[in-house]
């Protein structure tokens, strides 16, 4: 069992940024991929982004890439979300995720989610 806590989220204007990060207890963080994903109210779940056990591989969904970054820390068994360049269409409840079969954009993969963090873009 893995336990997910997201903190990090809150209200900033358009252009502004935000860190979320995303600590884990439980099992061994460092054996799984994690990924951060996205619900805006009335939309479905969308990927956001994603990074592998070692931190070599990440992947990004098309409306964050270049503005998203996403990190680990595996000493202190936490993910981070670099946000910048925010816009109002950010606004979401942000996800981080576990996943024992490898980093993916596909939330199935995910075996364990956290409870999210509300991240407001105002315009």
């Amino acid at each position: 069992q893995v336990q997910l806590v997201e903190s990090g989220g809150g209200l900033v204007q358009a252009g502004g940024s935000l860190r979320l990060s995303c600590a884990a207890s439980g099992r061994t963080f460092s054996n799984y991929a994690m990924g951060w994903f996205r619900q805006a109210p009335g939309k479905e779940r969308e990927f956001v982004a994603a990074i592998s056990w070692t931190t070599s591989t990440t992947y990004y969904g098309d409306s964050v890439k270049g503005r998203f970054t996403i990190s680990r820390d595996n000493a202190k068994n936490t993910v981070y979300l670099q946000m910048n360049s925010l816009k109002p269409e950010d606004t979401a409840v942000y996800y981080c995720a576990a996943s024992r079969r490898g980093a993916s954009r596909w939330r199935g993969v995910y075996d364990y989610w956290g409870q999210g963090t509300q991240v407001t873009v105002s315009s």
